[in-house]
């Protein structure tokens, strides 16, 4: 029996005023109030590798990359630390975010709750959130009930879709995503699958093209299946050297990689699901700033000064590391005094090789 849906382009990228998808957004208390039921209820799996961050010297070449820190105090999220990847500074993760989760109606006709769908992923989400200083406020969770081999065709059909639009699409790849396209529509409509494929596709790509998110999660909620992580850039993936062991998500502690119901690329940027976007979509302009983070000053390595478009100011400043960890920088002496409750609760002084 053939799929009816309402005419949409499945090669330029649709408005999100087309998705029907329901969105229910979790804001920032939601966040908290799941992060504190988490810590309640922790995850020994997940408690274990955390508490083998303190066990791991700090090292004086940390100072660039990615880099996790749980140096002092108790297991709460203002006690990590991580560095991002777009500013360079190390911050905790207590910095919380609005959750955006796109489903279908049915489940809302069920009166549904959808902060389990968030509390499922909430150890990967807070790590991804806690890598980015700027433009990760906002996550965005497509809910599907996929089985793991159709999430893996819809894993392969959007890095397909999101390389031709890197270049001018010819007909021979423009017929090869109409053919994957109508098998994986086939392929769901004939397991009642919903929401149904047309209406994921909108949704996914409408996101990306409009809000252009570090990371979209497809989430599945059948227990067999996987939920998968998308980047839409190889500097937004999680470094190997720090995640390799990261637990994947499954409560049998006889695990394999196979059964791992979040899709975390702990082997990095090798095995990640990487979007190719359109030229400056994707681009990180990675930045050195200061580590007091109400300040705007870029640390910059060329001779002329400047803004960029987020309003940071790039200045010909002579950097200050702090002299007990040497992992953040500041423009002053003022800047780094006003930072001190913050860093104190992970500044130690590193081992220096």
């Amino acid at each position: 029996m053939s799929v009816k849906v309402a005419p949409y382009s499945i090669i330029q990228p649709p408005p999100l005023s087309k998705s029907e998808l329901i969105c229910k957004v979790l804001d920032d208390d939601v966040t908290d109030m799941l992060i504190d039921k988490w810590l309640e209820h922790r995850n020994d799996a997940y408690f274990d590798w955390f508490n083998q961050l303190r066990d791991r010297k700090m090292e004086s070449k940390c100072f660039k990359g990615q880099m996790l820190a749980w140096n002092k105090g108790d297991f709460v999220p203002e006690n990590f630390f991580c560095r991002t990847v777009d500013t360079g500074r190390l911050i905790p993760l207590d910095r919380t975010w609005t959750t955006h989760v796109y489903h279908h109606r049915t489940m809302q006709d069920r009166k549904l709750s959808m902060m389990p769908v968030l509390y499922t992923m909430l150890p990967e989400i807070m790590l991804l959130r806690g890598m980015h200083d700027q433009g990760c406020d906002h996550v965005w969770i497509i809910v599907t009930d996929m089985n793991r081999e159709e999430m893996d065709d819809v894993t392969e059909y959007f890095k397909l879709v999101c390389r031709a639009n890197t270049a001018r699409l010819k007909q021979s790849m423009e017929r090869k995503i109409r053919r994957e396209h109508n098998r994986i529509v086939q392929a769901l409509h004939s397991q009642f699958r919903l929401p149904c494929f047309p209406q994921i596709d909108i949704t996914f790509r409408a996101i990306l093209n409009e809000h252009k998110p570090p990371f979209i999660i497809l989430f599945s909620h059948q227990t067999t299946s996987y939920s998968q992580i998308f980047f839409t850039s190889p500097s937004y993936v999680p470094s190997d050297e720090i995640f390799y062991d990261f637990p994947s998500g499954c409560p049998n502690p006889d695990c394999s990689d196979d059964c791992e119901m979040v899709r975390f690329p702990r082997r990095g940027v090798e095995h990640a699901t990487i979007l190719s976007l359109k030229k400056g979509d994707q681009e990180v302009k990675a930045k050195n700033m200061c580590n007091w983070v109400d300040c705007k000053v870029c640390f910059s390595s060329a001779d002329e000064e400047g803004s960029d478009d987020n309003g940071d100011s790039f200045k010909k400043v002579t950097p200050m590391k702090c002299s007990k960890c040497k992992l953040v920088l500041y423009c002053s002496a003022e800047h780094q005094k006003y930072d001190w409750d913050e860093h104190k609760r992970v500044c130690v002084k590193i081992v220096d090789n």
